[in-house]
């Protein structure tokens, strides 16, 4: 009755009418269900009681269920009709030691709930954990699919180490998902044909029988990723790969009729060229072809010493028959066979029989790779602290004089220029306006009557000074450049130095000279970064760096302007986007500098009359660290370009004057928004390491 009383008069009835309508059918164990506008947590209660379980309900699970049954149900049914419709009032039951928990629909998959395999038994609209194992397709494309099929709030997830699904959501709709992968878990039985050619090269064949059979033809080169196309069936896949090694071609498809078309075009196609045409013009991606006609010329004439290669190494093509024979074979080098390269194409003019022209074309793929671009980044760190004191008494007195042309004047003076008390003396008696250094300066000037004649003096001067300079520097220099390919970049000025003067007298009487001749060499003077990037095996990168940093310190020294330079020469290996330190400088450079009269000086307090004390203590940090990125790829070289050309428009754009009151607004120039540009599907991969 406890239960029953915190229910409304209505509620009430309608359970009272379902217990007796339950005691009437006892024997057949079914109940009859009316629940209107009903209180979930009472309705919780009610079927607990019912069905003997036990539930712990969250706070936030609040609101009104309708459950109406005109027939009776079997009493172990009342637990899986609340759960429907807990369900559609967007919560879930987690069952866990005894205990089913009602939670908002979105922390069900927090929760613990039943977890199994392929063959889970659970069923309903109870949350369920399942790990499906999958055996032909990729787990991770199959999240894409499944992901609408499964309830907002749970998830589908993929672990991509074990081809293995997880998935969170309610038994039925798990089931449902099931037969789905059931039905695409399945395998690939695709035919692989291997045809073997005799003269053509099966490079160039691979691209020809893309050309003919159109759409939906996938060709693959050695080292690189297969070419995109668009269009065809994409169930009815059709892939062509050149074997370079056999000289043959690896065809795969869904389709036996293709595979026998395919071969029969090659059959057609491989056959012998005439005496006189053997001429083939080869496209280039990568390489340059002036440079690679080169080293084909020196693998023909034999410079690579190919003819000391072992005689088990045989051409495609041509068992049994060694590769030496290129070079040795006088009739091989002696019919014409010739390699031009046109550079305006960048492509290959090869005239020479199939037999060396299948094996030369092998070794033209190999070195048209697209090579690794590495960025360079160097940190030139620089963190200077100069602080300097001053403190000093001066003082020039007459004690006494005898006469007219006699007198006694004592004093001291230290320094010079604007902190010494004779040079400001001077400009004062004759008139000039004082000039005293930098600092606080307290003077005193007396009238004094010399010879008769009034004279104005300085006879004291207290000087102090207290400095303190900091400076944080940082500089980036940045470079890009091939794997093997010396970059440099200067950021700075061109100043002139003069190296030479020449001078000569017109011979005249007045001994005139003409305008003096001088010879000027001008020197680049600020940051400069050269370095030599070369990717090694495993990642590493092999660097020979030189890096300067230079400044002007004068530019009055008669001999000629004086400059300051810091520079690091060293070849260093690094890995692949780490920083290490090439070098620095850490200096500390402390300075104490009095003067004093002996004795008078050292007097305690009255010693300050007959001193001048200086400190300064400069602290130098120089640092410079560098950091080598390799760019593999498009994708890596676009992402970086990305970041430096976001941060440097948002620059701009932090940039912007304020507005004013009086003169226009002047904003800046802006970047346009870099668009994302597509990448290649057949971009190959670098080679290399």
């Amino acid at each position: 009755m406890t239960l029953l009383n915190r229910s409304s008069w209505h509620l009430l009835c309608l359970l009272l009418c379902s217990l007796w309508t339950g005691a009437l059918h006892a024997e057949e164990e079914t109940v009859t269900l009316n629940f209107v506008n009903a209180d979930i947590e009472s309705v919780v209660k009610a079927v607990g009681m019912i069905s003997n379980r036990n539930f712990i309900l969250d706070p936030r699970v609040k609101g009104t269920v309708n459950i109406v049954s005109s027939k009776p149900v079997a009493r172990g049914m009342t637990y899986q009709i609340l759960l429907s419709a807990l369900r559609l009032q967007g919560f879930a039951a987690i069952e866990a030691g005894g205990v089913t928990k009602i939670v908002p629909e979105p922390d069900a998959k927090q929760n613990f709930s039943v977890t199994g395999g392929k063959d889970i038994k659970a069923s309903g609209d109870r949350i369920v954990t399942q790990v499906y194992p999958l055996q032909n397709e990729s787990a991770v494309q199959l999240v894409p699919i499944l992901r609408p099929l499964i309830t907002p709030n749970n998830s589908i997830s993929a672990y991509a180490g074990t081809n293995t699904l997880v998935i969170t959501d309610y038994a039925d709709n798990i089931k449902r998902i099931n037969k789905i992968i059931e039905a695409i878990d399945l395998p690939n039985y695709g035919e692989v044909a291997v045809i073997k050619l005799q003269y053509v090269s099966a490079l160039d064949l691979a691209q020809t029988l893309n050309r003919l059979l159109g759409e939906g033809t996938n060709i693959q080169q050695p080292g690189g990723a297969p070419q995109a196309t668009t269009g065809g069936d994409s169930g009815n896949k059709f892939i062509v790969l050149p074997d370079i090694r056999s000289n043959s071609l690896l065809i795969r498809s869904d389709s036996p009729a293709r595979i026998a078309r395919a071969r029969g075009l090659a059959m057609q196609l491989d056959v012998a060229g005439s005496q006189m045409g053997n001429i083939n013009v080869v496209y280039l991606r990568n390489a340059e072809a002036t440079k690679l006609a080169e080293t084909l010329r020196a693998i023909l004439s034999g410079d690579n010493k190919l003819a000391s290669a072992s005689s088990s190494q045989t051409m495609p093509g041509q068992p049994g028959q060694p590769v030496a024979n290129i070079a040795t074979n006088p009739s091989t080098t002696s019919s014409g066979s010739s390699i031009q390269a046109d550079a305006q194409t960048n492509s290959l003019i090869i005239t020479a029989p199939d037999n060396v022209y299948n094996t030369l074309r092998a070794v033209i793929d190999k070195l048209d790779a697209r090579r690794a671009q590495v960025f360079v980044e160097a940190l030139i760190v620089e963190v200077t602290t100069d602080k300097a004191a001053e403190f000093g008494i001066q003082w020039q007195s007459p004690l006494g004089s005898s006469g007219i042309n006699n007198a006694v004047v004592a004093g001291t003076n230290f320094g010079t220029g604007g902190n010494n008390i004779i040079g400001l003396a001077a400009s004062a008696a004759a008139g000039n306006p004082l000039t005293p250094g930098t600092g606080f300066n307290l003077g005193l000037l007396q009238r004094l009557t010399i010879g008769g004649q009034e004279v104005t003096g300085l006879t004291a001067l207290a000087r102090m000074l207290e400095s303190d300079a900091n400076a944080n520097i940082l500089s980036t220099p940045n470079l890009l450049t091939l794997d093997n390919e010396e970059a440099k970049i200067i950021i700075g000025k061109n100043v002139p130095f003069i190296t030479g003067s020449y001078a000569q007298s017109t011979g005249t009487t007045t001994g005139a000279t003409v305008t003096p001749f001088q010879t000027i060499e001008r020197r680049d003077v600020g940051l400069t970064l050269k370095v030599k990037p070369q990717v090694a095996e495993g990642g590493t990168v092999k660097m020979q760096i030189y890096q300067e940093a230079s400044s002007i310190q004068d530019t009055t020294n008669a001999a000629g302007v004086i400059t300051n330079k810091r520079s690091i020469e060293s070849t260093v290996l690094v890995d692949d986007g780490q920083i290490i330190v090439l070098g620095g400088l850490i200096q500390d450079d402390v300075r104490d500098g009095l003067d004093k009269v002996p004795g008078l000086g050292d007097i305690p307090f009255l010693g300050s009359l007959f001193k001048y004390e200086t400190r300064k203590h400069v602290k130098t940090n120089l640092m410079v660290f560098l950091r080598p990125r390799v760019l593999r790829n498009a994708t890596a070289a676009a992402t970086l370009t990305g970041d430096r050309y976001d941060y440097i428009r948002n620059e701009q754009s932090l940039s912007a004057t304020g507005s004013h009151l009086f003169l226009p607004n002047t904003p800046p120039p802006l970047l346009p928004k870099l668009k994302p540009q597509p990448v290649p599907a057949d971009a190959e991969k670098p080679a290399g390491p």
